[in-house]
């Protein structure tokens, strides 16, 4: 016997519905589901930002929420970030500024930097750094996604 239940959520500007048991992730009924698989998943504890999405307009870790929880939310996720085949700026400024190379901690990272620059367009160098260490990368160093970071919130208006 299935304890699933109906969830619906605004994802990227689109209402979808789906079912999802009680205990399903957040991260899992996006990839899984909804067949959101731009959501990548590493650590699965809330560690790695990996997952990072923005629900409510706030950057939440959907390995970290169920499923239920999110019912009638709005979620952004990296599959809405692009208009069609044009890249958002800050897609843009991460390819300029070499700010990835394996990818897979790009979409918790582009997520992330943009509630900091939300928050707070005005960071420094040093409150850039700390922000986006919530995202952990193997590969790239930080320098250029610091760069790109920094580079997108001096063109956002306040």
């Amino acid at each position: 016997m299935s304890d699933a239940r109906r969830v619906t959520v605004t994802v990227n500007g689109e209402s979808r519905t789906g079912e999802a048991e009680p205990r399903m992730l957040l991260s899992d009924f996006l990839r899984e589901t909804l067949g959101l698989t731009g959501t990548h998943v590493g650590c699965e504890h809330g560690i790695c930002g990996a997952c990072t999405v923005q629900v409510n307009g706030e950057a939440a870790r959907s390995c970290l929420m169920f499923a239920v929880q999110a019912d009638g939310a709005e979620i952004a996720t990296i599959e809405g970030l692009a208009d069609g085949e044009t890249l958002h700026p800050l897609q843009r400024l991460f390819s300029k500024h070499r700010a990835l190379q394996c990818g897979f901690c790009t979409p918790g990272m582009l997520m992330t930097a943009l509630d900091l620059v939300r928050h707070r367009p005005d960071m420094t160098e040093a409150e850039i750094r700390s922000g986006m260490a919530a995202v952990l990368c193997r590969c790239t160093g930080y320098e250029g996604i610091v760069h790109a970071v920094a580079e997108y919130a001096s063109g956002v208006e306040t």
